[in-house]
């Protein structure tokens, strides 16, 4: 049997007790700055830099919904989609450093766009991290009548049918179209990517069999593959992931080192007052603490990471080292927005 996520399926232990009731105690501290200092006065403004309907969206207004009572008031979402995230980011980095605006974001967004698209900001120090939300991996799943049933029977139709199969991709750059690269350099493979400006049409063709495959966050395609509309076949990534665990791993199937995870992050314009940081982040972390939160984001399919990776800087240090990762490998196949 598969391990769920670390806060996911196990009780909460004292030491994540203590630390919830410390970001409780921080969050009583902002308060009391926050009726000297007047913030939030006003409605926040979330943003998200995805069309409405998809993960990122929900998860934005899962968080939203609790945030909200904590906070003492309304957040209104607000979707840019658009050039791979980096519209809305642009938006986020001219937006004044108060607080009353925010974004969440995704490995994506705010990692690989950042290579891939001409930008007017600095994707690492122009947005300001507060808080890492949760963990998604990235699967590979065809339409459902295709002739393989697992990673290796796919690996040998594609390499017995070169350039046959189609592949649906949301955007140049994007984390299924790295994954198929690195599917094709990993097991010697050829095939067609199908760009799409969205999951949602993406998904409707492998759904409907217009197209073969796709590397897709696994949370995002979690509902098609549960109503038997699309067939998982493996998970990019270390571990099987908690909501399919009869899914294996590329490294179970003989193709290690295929990691891929659509985590996502939340930020704040550079130069947020720090008080106002600590605050927004002891509000996300009671909002992951609580038993409906975490029921409703693990029922979309995300893991929600133990309570000492929810700041700040453990966001800050896991964006800098995915594009430390990331960023040469983009160059180095000369991805490029079209």
């Amino acid at each position: 049997m598969q391990r769920r996520g670390y806060f996911a399926s196990r009780p909460m232990h004292v030491r994540q007790f203590n630390l919830v009731c410390a970001a409780l105690a921080a969050l009583i501290c902002c308060c009391q700055w926050a009726n000297a200092q007047a913030y939030p006065t006003r409605p926040i403004t979330l943003i998200v830099p995805l069309p409405a309907g998809g993960a990122s969206d929900t998860l934005a207004r899962t968080l939203a919904d609790h945030m909200k009572t904590t906070l003492g008031q309304p957040i209104v979402i607000e979707n840019i989609a658009g050039a791979g995230g980096t519209i809305a980011n642009t938006r986020l980095a001219r937006a004044a450093p108060d607080g009353y605006t925010l974004e969440i974001g995704n490995w994506a967004t705010h990692v690989s766009a950042g290579a891939i698209y001409p930008v007017q900001y600095d994707p690492l120090n122009d947005l300001e991290p507060v808080a890492f939300l949760a963990d998604t991996p990235l699967w590979l799943v065809t339409k459902k009548d295709f002739p393989a049933k697992d990673f290796q029977e796919l690996i040998a139709w594609l390499k017995a049918n070169p350039d046959k199969a189609s592949a649906a991709i949301v955007g140049i750059g994007s984390g299924g179209h790295l994954c198929g690269l690195f599917v094709q350099k990993m097991t010697g493979t050829q095939f067609q990517f199908v760009p799409y400006r969205g999951g949602a049409p993406a998904m409707q063709d492998l759904a409907s069999g217009q197209t073969d495959f796709m590397c897709d966050m696994a949370a995002n395609s979690l509902p098609q593959a549960r109503a038997g509309n699309i067939k998982p076949i493996v998970v990019m990534a270390r571990k099987r992931w908690f909501a399919t665990p009869d899914v294996p791993t590329a490294d179970e199937m003989g193709v290690p080192g295929i990691y891929i995870s659509l985590w996502h992050g939340l930020w704040a314009p550079r130069g947020t007052p720090k008080d106002v940081i600590a605050r927004v982040n002891a509000a996300i972390v009671l909002a992951l603490a609580d038993p409906q939160v975490r029921e409703r984001m693990t029922q979309q399919g995300h893991e929600i990471p133990a309570v000492h990776q929810q700041s700040a800087e453990a966001l800050r240090t896991l964006q800098r080292a995915e594009a430390d990762k990331w960023w040469p490998i983009i160059k180095a196949q000369n991805i490029r927005a079209e």
